[in-house]
């Protein structure tokens, strides 16, 4: 062949090139195909499958519900009404709670007092703070019966809402007035609020004790919980402003029923109960679907409690000590 015929043969199959490359970009352009488009066509094409493509409809990559994200949670407060001059008792529970670590949800327990009176809770408590970080001050004085636990409800909104650190919306689901007497078991309960509600909720343990109805009387004050619109009705609302002294709980329970609240309501009974000894009509054996255990007002009960429910369990061997 003459060089001059090869050159031209070269000349026509760039040309042709060209034009081929041309007519793709048209035709890409017409059809809106998109390279990562072709991309999952080739995974889906060469994929592993039953060898019998009718009982296996092709599904569309974008209707594949995604793993809900970490916003969908559980957000749950535990306030721990307790005294200042409380620490050793706060210690001790910073390691009950601290040792639990729940799934399905974010459970934060804080301690919850008055405003401070001494020197030496000035320097101590704000040690704590500075550590842990898990203390709430409430602008009151200490009471057992005049308000401390309304204002502990009222005063959150203003404390969580538009916090940089907490932007979500609500900051908490629930949340949990309960005793420093009490021992939570932090799964049990994040598992029985799974099916519940998110709005006008109340939930505990139902006084009278023999009673099983949570719509009669209201729940006792070994800890109950509310969702967070119950707290903000608690600020907005003038009903519990005209009736804030006598006993707390069952005052709590009477501004619900006034203001038509908690229309949600469940009964943690008898998975919410008061130590077995002595026996009364409130108290139950110790058993493995125990949500919370109240009057452990001495260290033994305290040890009975925590052994029956092996939560040293978890604990590592190492050569540093030896437990048997």
């Amino acid at each position: 062949m003459k060089p001059s015929n090869r050159v031209l043969d070269g000349q026509r199959f760039i040309l042709s090139c060209f034009f081929f490359i041309i007519f793709l970009c048209i035709l890409a352009s017409i059809n809106e195909v998109r390279f990562d488009s072709l991309l999952k066509f080739g995974q889906c094409a060469f994929s592993p499958g039953p060898h019998n493509s009718s009982a296996t409809p092709l599904i569309e990559p974008n209707t594949i519900s995604p793993p809900p994200p970490s916003s969908s949670q559980i957000r749950i407060l535990i306030g721990i009404l307790t005294l200042p001059d409380h620490y050793h008792k706060r210690h001790f529970l910073r390691m009950i709670y601290g040792t639990q670590s729940p799934t399905g949800a974010r459970v934060d327990v804080k301690f919850v007092f008055c405003n401070l009176t001494k020197e030496d809770q000035k320097v101590l408590v704000a040690l704590e703070i500075m550590r842990y970080d898990d203390i709430i001050i409430l602008n009151c004085r200490e009471n057992m019966n005049n308000g401390k636990t309304y204002t502990y409800f009222s005063s959150l909104p203003e404390m969580f809402l538009n916090n940089e650190s907490n932007p979500q919306y609500p900051p908490y689901h629930y949340v949990v007035k309960g005793d420093d007497d009490v021992y939570f078991r932090l799964q049990n309960l994040v598992d029985s609020l799974v099916p519940l509600p998110r709005q006008d909720l109340y939930y505990g343990y139902v006084i009278p004790c023999p009673s099983m109805d949570p719509f009669v009387h209201y729940m006792s004050g070994m800890g109950y919980l509310v969702s967070w619109d119950i707290v903000e009705w608690l600020v907005e609302s003038d009903i519990p402003k005209k009736h804030l002294e006598g006993p707390e709980d069952k005052i709590f329970g009477d501004w619900l029923r006034e203001g038509r609240r908690g229309k949600n309501r469940y009964n943690a009974k008898w998975a919410m109960y008061n130590y077995p000894e002595p026996p009364t009509r409130c108290t139950h054996e110790l058993w493995p679907d125990t949500i919370a255990v109240h009057l452990l007002k001495t260290q033994e009960k305290w040890i009975r409690t925590l052994n029956y429910f092996n939560v040293t369990r978890d604990l590592k061997p190492s050569k540093l000590y030896h437990i048997s």
